[in-house]
């Protein structure tokens, strides 16, 4: 994921996975607190329930995906356009860019970037030469790259022309529409010291290699292996040579990560504070626990708990929502060999749609911290994007019109469980592809850590058996949900995947232009489900390519009214809790955390 927002771009699904132990985080006492955990020269971060950073590299790789992950790696190697919410808006941070500017041909059709004078850690200039290098590897690597999804970049990327050591202009196989490009295409562009990891091993010499396919293909090999060892980042000098406001410290294993302030860091995003100490926590509850012993200074408490808010802000703490530029959903696997052919059947997805209570989930599941979610295009934020069909909800709450649905395409009741009595196409039939016999039986494995999502599930349950619908939940870690969750044809044994759920914290958060390439265009990277509709690629396809106002709105009409995936409220991003005196930052809606944004104010 990825899945799935951002989050490493392209944008992923948001996840949280397998956790830590939390022993030595929940010692201290539990009193009032007037300091800081660490001191004035430390945060304590409380990473998203039952994640484990898992990725460092600045190239996402399937399984990787993730904006924490994100979010730690471009503290230590900085995007070339970064794109964030963290002063209040979303928009370009030059402060944490290596690019200071981009213009656009008279034709769209091209781009020029302007580099700043930067240089990597270990004095060496930040050049050209280190865009082309990441450029060279994902270009001959592409399907191996998380964020690759067919027909964007870098297939949109003609050619890379270094116009000198700051300068250098990429060709487009044709014209863009500026703001996707700018912040969709480009902001996924990461420079990397070409000067260092050019090569094919730990004790290889650096050169040209990735300026042919084969060599580009080697040492992309070299790079990712080196990534896997997460023991050895805090050791590894590969991992030395950096860019951003800091650099590792330590990288446990088990889910605590160190970052030490970059000395030599000459951008304009300098860190205020010495150390960012991440902590991993296997449950909420554990976190919250280590809150109240004051260990950690930057946590998050269920939306349940906002009614005991006060017991926090007792302790020194004020409470803050933190909502996203995200959609939340459940795909489809309309590759699946039991299921498949029904979530095909638009009846049968409207069937399942009507059988999501959203407004209820938000106001008492989520405790009003959640909006419902009716298309592709996020609606907690007011935008020009979203149009009024999504808006106005399509396919409202009612499990009496979702029968009926069902039984007007063929299905009767049986034992309680819908079952297809009348096979084959046409008016009152189940439908191209649904046997004599089939059962409405869906199973899904859904993102575990979350008392919110195992309270949706349930009750998502007991909404579907209202409909007919059997509903079989089985959780697991995010990170295990994503690795089960792939794209696949009906003959894979992987495929055995029906619904898939890892949104406790929002689905899929967006660039700053929410398009769905990578969602729903037919072959997209995080397709997870293999969604396909010609026409909704063409509507896709005009967002990316025309600056029409209408593109986007037209877009999202179509899929709130074609149901690619189960749409469910979309929860704030979390509800944070942040020690009095830690200021300097807005909560980034894109869902990235920016640590060297955060300072002591008191």
């Amino acid at each position: 994921m990825s899945p799935a927002r951002t989050a490493t771009r392209r944008r992923r699904a948001l996840v949280v996975g397998a956790g830590a132990a939390v022993g030595v985080l929940l010692s201290g006492c539990a009193g009032g607190v007037s300091a800081p955990a660490g001191s004035k020269d430390e945060i304590n971060y409380a990473l998203p329930a039952n994640f484990t950073p898992n990725w460092i590299v600045p190239i996402g790789t399937p399984g990787h995906l993730n904006t924490n992950n994100a979010s730690i790696s471009q503290s230590i190697w900085e995007p070339l356009i970064a794109y964030d919410g963290s002063t209040g808006e979303i928009g370009w941070n030059k402060d944490n860019s290596l690019a200071t500017d981009a213009k656009f041909a008279a034709d769209d059709r091209s781009v020029t970037i302007t580099l700043g004078d930067r240089h990597w850690s270990d004095g060496e200039p930040v050049t050209s030469r280190d865009v082309e290098f990441w450029f060279n590897l994902v270009r001959e690597n592409k399907k191996s790259w998380a964020s690759y999804s067919p027909g964007k970049a870098p297939d949109t990327w003609t050619s890379f022309r270094t116009i000198d050591d700051r300068h250098f202009t990429l060709d487009f196989d044709r014209a863009y529409n500026q703001q996707w490009m700018l912040a969709n295409e480009l902001s996924m562009i990461r420079p990397m010291p070409q000067h260092v990891w050019d090569k094919t091993g730990d004790d290889g010499a650096v050169s040209d290699l990735d300026r042919s396919p084969e060599g580009a293909k080697k040492v992309w090999t070299y790079l990712i292996d080196a990534g896997k060892k997460i023991s050895r980042y805090a050791s590894d000098p590969l991992w030395k040579t950096v860019s951003g406001p800091y650099t590792l410290k330590s990288f446990s294993t088990s889910g605590r990560v160190e970052l030490i302030e970059n000395e030599k860091y000459d951008g304009g995003g300098a860190a205020h504070v010495e150390q960012i100490n991440l902590l991993s926590f296997t449950t909420v509850a554990a976190e919250e626990n280590a809150l109240r012993a004051g260990t950690v200074d930057y946590g998050y408490i269920r939306a349940s708990d906002l009614g005991i808010k006060k017991s926090f802000t007792d302790l020194g703490y004020h409470v803050e929502r933190w909502s996203g530029w995200a959609v939340t959903y459940m795909p489809y696997n309309f590759n699946n060999p039991e299921m498949g052919a029904v979530f095909r059947q638009l009846y049968a997805r409207q069937a399942i749609q009507m059988s999501v209570d959203q407004k209820t989930l938000s106001e008492v599941l989520y405790n009003g911290t959640a909006e419902p979610t009716y298309g592709p295009v996020p609606q907690g934020q007011a935008s020009a994007f979203l149009s009024d069909e999504q808006k106005a909800e399509p396919y409202p709450f009612s499990n009496s019109r979702a029968r009926k649905l069902l039984t007007d395409h063929g299905w009767t009741p049986e034992d309680g469980t819908m079952v297809c009595t009348s096979p084959g196409e046409g008016e009152g039939h189940c439908g191209r592809g649904v046997e004599k016999g089939t059962e409405f039986r869906m199973r899904v494995l859904a993102q575990s850590g979350s008392t919110e999502t195992d309270n949706m599930m349930s009750a998502l349950q007991s909404s579907f058996e209202e409909t007919g619908i059997d509903f079989d939940i089985k959780t697991a870690p995010v990170n295990s949900v994503l690795s089960q969750t792939g794209q696949c044809e009906q003959d894979d044994p992987a495929c055995t995947w029906q619904l898939s759920f890892f949104g406790s914290a929002g689905s899929w958060y967006f660039p700053a232009y929410p398009s769905g390439d990578a969602l729903f265009a037919s072959g997209g990277g995080s397709n997870f489900g293999g969604y396909s509709n010609p026409e909704v690629d063409q509507l896709i396809d005009r967002t990316t390519t025309s600056s029409s106002p209408d593109a986007m709105p037209a877009y999202g009409t179509a899929l709130a009214e074609d149901l690619p995936v189960v749409w469910l409220p979309e929860p704030d991003y979390q509800v944070s809790v942040i020690r009095d005196g830690l200021g300097g930052f807005a909560q980034d809606s894109l869902a990235n955390f920016h640590p060297a944004m955060w300072a002591w104010t008191e």
